[in-house]
């Protein structure tokens, strides 16, 4: 019923609906006649009506007190739902909706959307801590139809223990947004979520649960009903898009991509969003866009919350003409009008894919949504894959440590007592807990001494749904048929079909052509390189439980200068090329010449310096070079190393030997264990201690191959330090990440 002229939706969802023709009001009476009541009061139209499916979950919930799942697509009007039904319940006299919302973004435009309809909510979230206090003097009046509380909060020792069971016993509706996030087989699985499950077998049997998501294939809608319990009434609908029209257009490499978006970006309808893949690709792609005149901004994981906010706003209110966004833009931001969504590589998942674009359109007639696939999007999509899933022997050395601590430990201290990585530790920590093997108390994280097994098959057949998913977006690319028709059935959707609007069906709507100057100017700016290399000013917590005698701030004497490094192993431009270089198997070769050309040109860029950075970062010239020893990539290192010293006239002296064995390790361990595998195995040998007194006192240029957590060059930069050099200056062809 989506062209319906009634259509149940907030004036935040999609367009808002039109008044009865006749101007006249149909009499109504029990619970549909409250129901459209209120729905005319929210949405200010006196002839508004529901969606097929709308009033059905609103009277489960509302008469039945049943368990819901709506899966519907974006701008179907999934809020008005609840929205309606928690006036409902709470003229019946029940307690207040809790819902469970995982983005900030999500909660700022709901929050917005129940003032607008004159439902007072409210939200409890890590960006309005001052707010709380205020927050529970209103629930404690009863001065509150709708909570939002994010399901981080449901892990909170003292949110869990204090208002938690309060919220329980006066729960009228609890409402489970984005619930594709309950399923490891969501494309947004967090485990946070699960925590619901054990929250629902806390309510009485009376309080109605909905749980309603745009982006759910079977599989994931079978795993919600499992967690939501017996007798769930799901409604599913269409998830086709007759506002969507949809394209790909395959280009040779990244210079063509963004010359694409040089050309054209202007002649896209309204104001949108470009997604990219990685963070470092979405700065550079802004930063390209803007140096051309264009208004775009970069939104990321990295971009400070206040920005974030800052930026959708400008996007709402047109003052930019694109957010040039990871995923980090995603599910909450509410822009009914957003005119086109453009993809600068595939995601790796049909779901994550459509509810991306599901973002555009929402309000309006039509909005455009291409995808300019890359060739690195496979290996992107293998690095996120693998980073995202437990290990087995992981997640036994984290139980083993909590064990023998025998008390609260910090995710902080348990990084020295395991070698994993603050993300996915914590991650990690989230899985263990909802299995009931570990539990967050005040002073951090403790055993509960339930025996626990890592469920390898599970974990398998993920890694395998996966992996289908990638194969479903090359298929995607590659289709001669509708896309939104295949699109669509990936998610499971009987009613897929043509759309007569698509490339496939329509012909292509968007030009293939790249103006020759709009090329030149992407290529220049792929071309450039260098980026700072931040020297290290902390040493982790903890290291003296590993055998290394150091804590609190790195020594002046002692620490690196600042660094340069060719690109990020992510980079658009050099990115491609190191990646190829430090692929699995690649052999060890001497250093490209055009490459050594690009780190020239860094070295002058930084020896140049400006207004705010002096050359060298103030140290002077280097007066000799010296590289560290490589394990995998020697004769890379080398070649680099005497390829500046002779092109530079700056003496290269040798490299540091390895004691020990050398580093022990591999990449992407914590900080801890990685500064532990390379403290004292890095030293200034016989030959090279004669050779660096001559220089006493003199910068010292360092060469790497690549740097991930940046303790080795840290730990060599301190050796050469305690052997006489000035300022150290790390030069790096590669940053991971």
């Amino acid at each position: 019923m989506a062209n319906n002229q009634h259509a149940a939706v907030l004036p935040s969802e999609s367009s808002t609906a039109s008044g009865n023709p006749s101007g006249t009001e149909t009499a109504v009476s029990g619970t549909r006649g409250q129901a459209l009541e209120v729905l005319r009061e929210l949405v200010g139209h006196s002839g508004a009506d529901f969606h097929d499916g709308q009033f059905e979950a609103i009277e489960a919930l509302v008469d039945g007190g049943r368990r819901a799942l709506v899966v519907q697509r974006t701008g179907w009007g999934k809020s008005a739902v609840y929205f309606v039904a928690s006036l409902l319940l709470r003229r019946r006299g029940a307690g207040p909706t809790l819902i469970v919302s995982p983005l900030l973004a999500l909660m700022r435009d709901q929050v917005a959307a129940a003032a607008r309809a004159g439902v007072r909510a409210v939200a409890i979230n890590s960006a309005n801590q001052l707010e709380w206090d205020t927050v529970r003097e209103q629930l404690a009046a009863d001065q509150v139809d709708v909570l939002l509380v994010s399901p981080e909060r449901l892990t909170n020792p003292s949110f869990r223990e204090h208002q938690l069971p309060e919220l329980v016993s006066r729960t009228g509706l609890l409402v489970i947004d984005e619930a594709h996030c309950i399923s490891d087989w969501g494309h947004d699985f967090r485990p946070d979520y699960r925590r619901i499950a054990d929250l629902i077998t806390q309510l009485p049997d009376t309080v109605p649960v909905l749980a309603t998501t745009a982006t759910a294939n079977s599989r994931v809608v079978h795993d919600i009903e499992e967690q939501l319990g017996e007798g769930v009434l799901t409604i599913r609908g269409s998830l086709g898009r007759e506002s969507l029209r949809l394209g790909v257009l395959a280009l040779p490499d990244s210079r063509e991509r963004l010359g694409w978006l040089l050309t054209h970006l202007a002649d896209l309808p309204g104001s949108g969003i470009i997604y990219t893949l990685t963070v470092s690709a979405a700065e550079d792609t802004a930063r390209l866009l803007a140096e051309a005149g264009h208004e775009v901004l970069a939104y990321t994981g990295r971009t400070d919350p206040a920005d974030r906010e800052r930026a959708e706003q400008l996007l709402k209110d047109n003052e930019v003409k694109a957010l040039v966004a990871t995923s980090a833009l995603g599910m909450g931001f509410d822009k009914p009008d957003l005119g086109f969504v453009v993809h600068l590589g595939a995601p790796s998942s049909p779901v994550a894919y459509y509810q991306q674009v599901g973002r555009a359109g929402r309000g309006a007639a039509n909005a455009d949504v291409l995808l300019l696939p890359g060739s690195e999007d496979r290996d992107i999509w293998q690095y996120f894959a693998t980073a995202s899933m437990p290990s087995e022997d992981k997640a036994a050395a984290v139980l083993t440590a909590l064990a023998e601590a025998g008390t609260a430990v910090s995710t902080v201290a348990l990084e020295a007592r395991v070698d994993l990585r603050r993300t996915p530790l914590e991650l990690l920590l989230k899985v263990l807990a909802v299995d009931g093997a570990v539990e967050r108390v005040g002073g951090g994280w403790r055993s509960t001494g339930q025996p626990w097994s890592y469920d390898a098959e599970r974990y398998r057949r993920i890694a395998e749904a996966r992996v289908d998913e990638q194969d479903s977006m090359v298929i995607y690319q590659d289709t001669a048929g509708c896309r939104m028709e295949y699109i669509t059935s990936v998610l499971d959707d009987e009613t897929a079909a043509p759309c007569g609007r698509c490339d496939n069906c329509a012909g292509r709507w968007f030009s293939a052509d790249v103006a020759s100057s709009a090329t030149q100017a992407a290529g220049q700016r792929l071309s450039r390189a260098g980026m700072v290399l931040e020297p290290r000013l902390q040493w982790p917590s903890g290291m003296d439980r590993l055998g290394v005698p150091v804590k609190g701030k790195i020594k002046p004497d002692e620490n690196l200068a600042e660094g340069r490094v060719l690109a990020r192993l992510t980079d658009l431009g050099w990115g491609g090329a190191l990646r190829e270089l430090f692929a699995a198997g690649a052999p060890d070769r001497a250093v490209d010449p055009g490459m050594l050309q690009a780190c020239v040109q860094v070295l002058r860029e930084w020896g140049a310096g400006d207004s705010r950075a002096p050359g060298w970062s103030g140290a002077g010239r280097p007066a000799a070079i010296v590289s560290l020893p490589s394990r995998g990539k020697p004769a890379l290192v080398e070649s680099l190393a005497r390829g500046i010293s002779e092109i530079g006239r700056i003496p290269y002296l040798g490299q540091l030997e390895m004691e020990h064995g050398g580093p022990t390790g591999g990449r992407g361990g914590n900080s801890a264990y990685r500064l532990a595998g390379v403290w004292d195995r890095l030293v200034v040998g016989q030959d090279l201690e004669p050779a660096l007194a001559g220089f006493g006192g003199q910068s010292v240029m360092l060469i790497d191959d690549l740097v991930d957590s940046r303790w080795t060059v840290t730990v060599a930069g301190r050796a050469l330090r305690r052997a006489g050099a000035g300022a150290v200056l790390p030069l790096v062809l590669a940053q991971a990440g």
